[in-house]
Order: C-alpha cells, then sequence, then structure tokens
C-alpha cells in the first residue's frame, strides 16, 4: 500500500515520462515534500551537457496543462521542474550504475564506529547494500536501510 506522498510521486512519474521523453530527457526524480508550509511537487530532469531553465520552462508548461486536465492532487502545492544538480542523490539503479567507479558521499542514520559521513569510490551496488572502497583501498559495505543519503562527491 502506497502512502498518499508516494502515491502522487508515482503518478506524476507517470504523467511526466512521456513529456520528458519527447524533449529527450532523463527524469531523474519526482518528489513531493512539505517545506515551511508550503507544498512542493518537483521533477528533476537532466540531460548530457546539463539541462537550461528553458528545458525546465518547456517540460513546466506542457506538465501544467496535464496537471489542470488530471486534477490529482487535492491539496494546493507549487509545480517545480529543475536540474538535479551537483549533489544529486543516488536513489535510482541507473543513478548507480552511472556512478559506479565515482567518488560519493554516504551519510548513515545512525552512527557506525561513531561516524555518520563516509566517502568513497563506489565499487558495488544491490537491492541489500552499497559497498565503497575509501582512500587506503578498504571495503565498506552499507545497508541500504541504514542509509539516509548517498550523492556524489564533489570538491570545490
Amino acid at each position: 500500500m502506497l502512502t498518499k506522498r508516494e502515491d502522487i510521486e508515482k503518478r506524476t512519474e507517470e504523467l511526466l515520462q512521456p513529456i520528458v521523453d519527447a524533449h529527450q530527457f532523463e527524469l531523474v526524480d519526482v518528489e513531493f515534500v512539505k517545506e515551511g508550509g508550503n507544498r512542493y511537487l518537483r521533477a528533476y530532469i537532466d540531460k548530457p551537457g546539463g539541462i537550461t531553465v528553458n528545458d525546465c520552462e518547456a517540460v513546466s508548461r506542457v506538465f501544467n496543462e496535464v496537471l489542470d486536465r488530471e486534477d490529482y492532487i487535492e491539496e494546493s502545492y507549487i509545480f517545480e521542474v529543475s536540474s538535479p544538480g551537483l549533489g544529486r542523490p543516488l536513489k535510482k539503479e541507473k543513478d548507480f550504475a552511472r556512478s559506479m567507479g565515482k567518488e560519493v558521499e554516504i551519510r548513515l542514520y545512525r552512527p557506525r564506529d561513531r561516524e555518520k559521513e563516509f566517502r568513497g569510490r563506489l565499487a558495488a551496488y544491490d537491492d541489500a547494500g552499497v559497498t565503497i572502497e575509501d582512500e587506503n583501498g578498504e571495503r565498506l559495505v552499507f545497508s541500504r536501510a541504514d542509509i539516509a543519503l548517498i550523492r556524489l562527491a564533489f570538491d570545490f
């Protein structure tokens, strides 16, 4: 049984996917979240070389018509389309596949050896867990259930 939030996200993905495909973009993620008193329905899209403001506007314009027609969300919300950005979380199988061998950051719900944040090269993943190799070549395995966030690491 899906929660209302999950149901809205799933329905949004189903309706949005053909529009994103028609533009030859990738639908990275959809989220329905509450932030500071407002609800947001966000779609994250990407393409090789990155997404522009015009790309976001094109998808938003077409999908707003679908949202008006389908009217499947009861409460009021703000719809946004954006690029996933640098710190994009890895969520789907394709995100992990694309990130193999790259540097990732993992944040845990609860500390492990008094640490909650780990960094290393993505070495393996499956439905149960994620394996990284740290700078000493040591392999660390994390259960998916323990991971609050995993994303590509970036240095400034």
